[in-house]
């Protein structure tokens, strides 16, 4: 009996009326920071997420060094200067005699950024000591520590991975698998997956932990939109559209969620194509109160006619009602439909738990069993 009635307790909800929709002026779409995108069929990507770091391209390191022994007379340049081929980086005074002594100009090997300084002025320098280390990071190199499993799911020269960087802010990378580390970690069960990828500005710096999304595989003719337009919990997943009709109004749209991946969410069912969802402030969305027109008051405006208060059409008989006069001193707006359906439903349920506990005392007692001696 309880497994029943709680199980048509829980249809209820179901039958709940649909929100209307928030309505905003200008101000409010500005304020929220309204931005909306078009629900498209695309090409969906399936991802495994990975940390790793970025490292410099061994042989884009140069090494600064002199041939002769003698004290360094002048520096040129410091630790973390941009230099280019060529250019002079510091002067070195041989100990040969002379009056002054003969002196000798060094300059960079590569273009790069000074990464290290090992010298001072006044400092004495032999031929096997290193003056300065420079790094060519132009191109720098993405290295991801990958679970083994997934990586036999990689192919180099054709593995795809959107790779994040703090120094870049928002901006995502697009790398290629350059190929596999040397060896296993056999604590974590990981293989270093290195990526060649641009340096723009030269901002990332060897060391800084990075983000990758590996791209695992592809499907054609995905309906998905992107990951910041899905709200509401994992079991009553939600997004905003915007109205087609009304001017800043937007319907909240319970929706079936398939794969996610980085950026997207595929949508197995509540958005169409075209289907304009809003991603940055759909958040907000949720707690606005509508700082706009009423939904009467935009209907109204929208389609050049009268409107109940619920949005719902003024019928015939509304309307000779109010030709006669008699819509003056009541409110005579038709209920509904979908709650007129919610209170029919409410109704049932409650005959029929009322018929279900009348045949239940009905029912006649079951006759005790004699005690035998």
């Amino acid at each position: 009996m309880k497994p029943f009635l709680f199980s048509l307790l829980l249809t209820l909800p179901a039958l709940a009326v649909d929100a209307p929709p928030v309505i905003l002026d200008e101000a409010g779409v500005k304020n929220l920071g309204i931005e909306t995108v078009e629900a498209a069929e695309t090409t969906f990507e399936e991802t495994a997420f990975a940390l790793g770091r970025i490292e410099e391209i061994p042989s884009n390191h140069a090494v600064l060094s002199s041939r002769i022994a003698g004290r360094i007379l002048e520096m040129k340049v410091f630790e973390g200067d941009v230099v280019t081929a060529g250019q002079p980086l510091v002067k070195v005074e041989s100990r040969q005699p002379g009056d002054p002594p003969p002196s000798v100009e060094l300059k960079s090997p590569i273009g790069g950024l000074v990464s290290s300084a090992h010298v001072r002025l006044g400092e004495p320098v032999e031929p096997e000591k290193e003056l300065l280390d420079i790094s060519d990071l132009t191109e720098v190199l993405a290295v991801a520590r990958v679970p083994e499993h997934i990586a036999g799911k990689l192919k180099p020269g054709t593995t795809q991975a959107h790779i994040r960087v703090a120094a870049l802010g928002g901006e995502a990378l697009d790398g290629t698998l350059l190929r596999f580390g040397t060896s296993a970690d056999r604590e974590s069960g990981t293989i270093d997956a290195i990526f060649r990828v641009p340096n723009p500005g030269l901002r990332m710096r060897p060391g800084m932990r990075t983000e990758f999304s590996v791209v695992l595989s592809k499907r054609e003719n995905v309906l998905s939109v992107p990951r910041i337009a899905l709200q509401g919990d994992p079991a009553s997943r939600v997004v905003y559209v915007k109205d087609f009709d009304l001017p800043n109004a937007f319907r909240k749209v319970p929706v079936r969620i398939g794969q996610m991946n980085d950026r997207f969410v595929e949508i197995l069912g509540g958005l169409l194509p075209a289907d304009e969802v809003v991603t940055t402030g759909s958040y907000a969305l949720g707690f606005a109160g509508g700082s706009g027109p009423s939904l009467k008051e935009a209907l109204d405006a929208a389609h050049g006619h009268e409107h109940n208060a619920d949005g719902s059409e003024i019928s015939a008989a509304q309307k000779a009602a109010k030709a006669a006069g008699k819509g003056e001193d009541h409110d005579h707006a038709a209920p509904s439909p979908l709650l007129t359906r919610f209170f029919m439903a409410s109704t049932a349920i409650l005959f029929v738990l009322l018929v279900i506990v009348s045949m239940a005392k009905l029912r006649p007692a079951q006759p005790e069993t004699p005690e035998t001696t």
